[in-house]
């Protein structure tokens, strides 16, 4: 058991730095952890992108997923914005994964491709 003294010495609120990540224990200005994730996200990726056409869980409302794209966060939520307008519908960025509404999967594909991606059309 440690002494009284130990127990009391230790950290247990500060504000001096304001908010922490969980994980590092560092400022969340100083804090590399999302770029770490992003790095990670990315490396596992193989440098094609896959457009499908879901339905599954949307009560039979068909949503274009695209998946598989090689950029970090910020700049995929650029793209998403870029493929709603162009496809001139709603749509969300979630795990990585851009969903739009309805099925777009060829204007996906061309825009895309002129963006000089690699891109395959995935599912049925």
């Amino acid at each position: 058991m440690a002494s009284l003294q130990n127990q009391l010495s230790r950290l247990v609120y500060s504000t001096e730095a304001g908010d922490v990540c969980p994980d590092c224990r560092k400022s969340k200005d100083a804090c590399c952890c999302q770029e770490n994730t992003d790095n990670d996200r990315i490396s596992s990726l193989d440098g094609i992108v896959r457009i499908r056409r879901e339905t599954s869980g949307r009560k039979g409302k068909g949503v274009t997923t695209v998946s598989g794209v090689p950029l970090v966060d910020a700049e995929l939520k650029k793209l998403t914005k870029r493929l709603k307008q162009h496809c001139g519908t709603g749509g969300a960025l979630k795990d990585g994964i851009i969903e739009i509404q309805g099925d777009h999967r060829e204007s996906i594909k061309s825009l895309l491709e002129q963006l000089n991606y690699t891109v395959k059309l995935a599912g049925g």
